[in-house]
């Protein structure tokens, strides 16, 4: 039954009550019946709309914060492996051995595996999204705004940065 048939048949019902049942005040004609339950319908269209549109958003809310959580669940870990790189390449400048250049490979490929990666300082512009300048240098027009020397190597997982590179600026 369509809109207009179930509106139809209301209409039929208050034009058949017998006249004496309908106060004059009361008494509605059956276009003034019409336009009110369009107008009631209209509103809640209106209202069914709205809702589907706040719960749309609510579940792309959901999703985008879902994924932003999946891609940076791992970063404390990452974050607290760090140091433990740091220590393995000081390691490796002082010791000459291939066990432990094969488990510094491994660690680096495991991070590398998880889109851990370092960040590019060697001859690289001075980026404050990227790097910590720990002090300046007098280096000469060619080195003006370069980083010369890097004192802590930085970290991005995907494009997050998740430590500053810690580096020399020249001036």
């Amino acid at each position: 039954m369509s809109k207009k048939d179930k509106i139809q048949e209301q209409v039929e019902e208050q034009v058949e009550q017998p006249v004496e049942e309908q106060s004059p005040e009361t008494q509605e004609t059956p276009e003034k019946s019409i336009e009110e339950l369009e107008a009631r319908i209209a509103e809640l269209e209106d209202k069914n709309l709205r809702m589907m549109a706040e719960f749309d958003n609510f579940r792309r809310r959901t999703n985008k914060e879902k994924l932003e959580l999946m891609e940076t669940a791992g970063e404390r870990i990452f974050t607290e492996m760090l140091p433990l790189v740091d220590d393995f390449e000081r390691a490796l400048a002082v010791i000459d051995d291939e066990g432990v250049k094969l488990i510094y490979q491994k660690f680096i490929g495991f991070l590398d595996k998880h889109d851990v990666h370092a960040i590019e300082t060697e001859g690289a512009d001075f980026n404050t999204d990227e790097h910590e300048a720990v002090t300046t240098f007098a280096a000469g027009e060619d080195k003006k705004g370069k980083v010369i020397d890097c004192t802590q190597k930085g970290y991005k997982l995907g494009d997050k940065v998740i430590r500053f590179a810690k580096v020399v600026v020249g001036e």
